[in-house]
């Protein structure tokens, strides 16, 4: 039998451009074959040897050696499949929103590879065989290279078809909802959500489960545990895929169609909202709206919704391609990292509306001119608007959630209400369960992620078409001339029926983990020693303790969520470690205290919380054992 050596050579090096933000240019850069081994994942060897097996489907096993590995090949009339050798490799444990690493740590060879195998290897074959699966991410560095390798495992483990956004692009809000529109079996997301993007950065992938979800920790666990394990990754022998053309192209049973990123997502935001309420706002001319997509995916998404369809001005949209490198940013929608629409928005003639989203296209933040709106006062004021300003909820709410440091302002809309309250643990997967029993509408999370039960992730998008929903209804009778209802107006209407909340986040990103873990370990013990009535300067302690978790639906347990300190009078300090980075720890330290007194709603909240704030660097020790001064952001 002749052998197509031509299916077993490969190059040194693979040439690969990409857009240079800076210049627009596209330089050509040479990466070694070795950092991207599933391009073409047959390795070169000095002895090889092949056996035509009896089988009557006629296919043939061919196994090619090396002194040190094998790689054996089943090839049938429709698919070749390749049972690549590969070993364990330490770090593989997925944090609160998938596995992040560095870019080079992802470009080792088979470390992608591996975790790929080891999801397919940890779910029942029922869930996947023959089964539809989505793809997509947020456009950053490595994505493209990262979508071949994905398809060839997923094509080697018998995954029916796969369901690709064009380019690759598709944002975590979009993957959920055609997860859900497709009936697909699950999707994996490309991204490292609000970390910076680029060949010295950050990388990321997650699976999502059938109804849209991040895979839940039994799922996460499994995977982590059969990394420990793995000896061979299953890999289809086929061609990268044209992803720039949209289309279905077919390799025998196996199939990858690329799709509109866009579309199935923009149909569902015209089914929750009213678009011709949202366009009425934005075509006023004593009206004015700016949205920063921070050269991310929502990038994709901005001009098609917002320009596109409901009528907003183009120079509306700013930084609106997105880039492998985010421009050189950090596209993380906060006061810091978005610094160029804060100061929009604070100039006294700013824009009426201001709006950010983040790497992936899941988080948010909301601006009024020369006004904040905090994520955990803004997910409260859209629930407590919802009913009469957006039609998906026009029977109401099913209930309310937040996680858990986020601040209780949710809480007294869900008292006033009457609807059903959660408080989860961080992480959007914890929303899911409750959302698939029909428990849950809106939640959110103090880390800029606010959403609803229309898809199973959180999404930026929604979150600026609910509040424009909101600007629009409280101004639809308003006549041009006559002064509009305002964010800041909004917000403060709010705080008049409900209190306010004061809350800040600190955050102190990229400490060093040891000793981020040894404070950790020292709050506990502080914990495991204290008892309400402790006396903490002029606070006294309710209870202290390290949140745990019982899902209502499931009964399942996690536990060491966050470490609160929980005053008398309803002040909270909470320190955690947080799992969205990508190296060393970042520390976490949440401060909320409410205030029913109208006259102080206007007092800035730094000002406000500052006992409370020293209080916590005092309890913590944080500069002791981090060495760090300040936070590296303050929300």
């Amino acid at each position: 039998m002749a052998l197509n050596t031509a299916s077993l050579r490969t190059s040194s090096v693979l040439s690969r451009k990409f857009k240079n933000s800076s210049n627009n240019v596209s330089p050509t850069f040479s990466i070694p074959i070795k950092s991207l081994s599933f391009l073409n994942p047959v390795p070169l060897f000095s002895n090889l040897s092949f056996k035509q097996t009896s089988h009557s489907s006629s296919s043939v096993s061919i196994k090619a050696s090396s002194p040190s590995s094998s790689t054996t090949i089943t090839e049938s009339q429709e698919l070749k499949i390749f049972y690549v050798p590969t070993k364990p490799i330490e770090g593989q444990k997925t944090g609160t929103s998938g596995l992040r690493k560095k870019v080079k740590v992802f470009m080792q060879e088979n470390y992608l590879g591996n975790w790929i195998q080891a999801l397919f290897n940890s779910l029942p074959p029922e869930d996947y065989k023959k089964g539809v699966l989505v793809l997509g991410g947020d456009g950053r560095y490595f994505n493209r290279e990262a979508a071949q390798i994905i398809i060839k495992i997923a094509a080697g483990n018998g995954v029916g078809k796969i369901l690709v956004g064009k380019d690759g692009i598709m944002s975590t809000p979009a993957v959920s909802a055609v997860i859900r529109k497709r009936n697909a079996n699950g999707g994996f997301i490309m991204s490292a959500s609000h970390n910076p993007g680029g060949p010295e950065y950050d990388w990321g992938i997650k699976f999502n489960y059938s109804s849209g979800q991040p895979a839940p920790e039994s799922i996460t666990d499994k995977i982590y545990g059969n990394t420990l394990s793995i000896s061979e990754i299953k890999m289809a022998e086929i061609p990268d895929v044209d992803l720039s053309n949209l289309g279905v192209t077919n390799y025998g049973t196996f199939s990858v169609e690329v799709v509109d990123p866009v579309g199935d997502y923009l149909e569902l935001m015209e089914n929750v909202f009213d678009f011709s309420l949202i366009r009425s706002l934005l075509l006023r001319p004593d009206f004015r709206f700016v949205f920063d997509a921070m050269h991310a995916v929502t990038g994709a998404y901005a001009k098609p919704i917002f320009v596109d369809k409901l009528g907003a001005n183009p120079d509306s949209i700013s930084n609106g391609v997105p880039l492998e490198d985010f421009g050189h940013g950090h596209p993380d929608p906060n006061l810091t990292y978005a610094k160029d629409l804060v100061n929009i928005m604070f100039d006294e003639n700013g824009p009426d509306v201001g709006a950010a989203s983040d790497g992936d296209g899941d988080r948010n933040m909301i601006l009024g001119r020369e006004f904040f709106v905090t994520p955990s006062d803004s997910v409260a004021i859209i629930a407590a608007n919802a009913q009469e300003a957006i039609p998906y909820f026009k029977t109401g709410p099913k209930g309310l959630a937040r996680s858990m440091p986020t601040s209780g302002a949710l809480d007294r809309v869900a008292q006033k209400l009457d609807l059903p309250f959660y408080e989860v643990p961080t992480g959007w997967k914890f929303f899911g369960n409750l959302m698939d029993a029909g428990k849950l509408s809106i939640c959110g999370e103090e880390s800029f992620g606010t959403g609803s039960d229309h898809i199973r992730e959180k999404d930026g998008i929604w979150a600026v078409l609910a509040w424009l929903s909101i600007i629009a209804f409280r101004n639809k009778d308003r006549k041009p001339g006559e002064k509009l209802i305002s964010i800041s107006d909004v917000v403060n209407q709010h705080w008049a029926t409900y209190g306010r909340n004061f809350f800040s986040r600190y955050d102190y990103e990229e400490c060093e983990s040891e000793g981020a873990n040894k404070m950790i370990e020292y709050l506990r013990d502080v914990v495991s020693k204290s008892k309400g009535g402790d006396k903490y300067g002029s606070y006294a302690l309710q209870f202290a303790d390290d949140f745990n978790y019982s899902d209502p639906v499931d009964g399942s347990v996690v536990s060491k969520q966050g470490i609160r300190f929980v005053f008398t009078d309803g002040s909270r300090i909470i320190f955690r470690l947080s799992g969205t980075g990508s190296a060393g720890a970042t520390v976490r330290i949440y401060i909320e205290q409410f205030e029913p007194d109208v006259s102080k709603h206007n007092v800035d909240a730094q000002t406000a919380l500052k006992p409370l704030i020293d209080l916590a660097l005092s309890i913590s020790k944080l500069k002791e054992f981090t060495g760090r001064e300040e936070p590296t952001v303050i929300t």
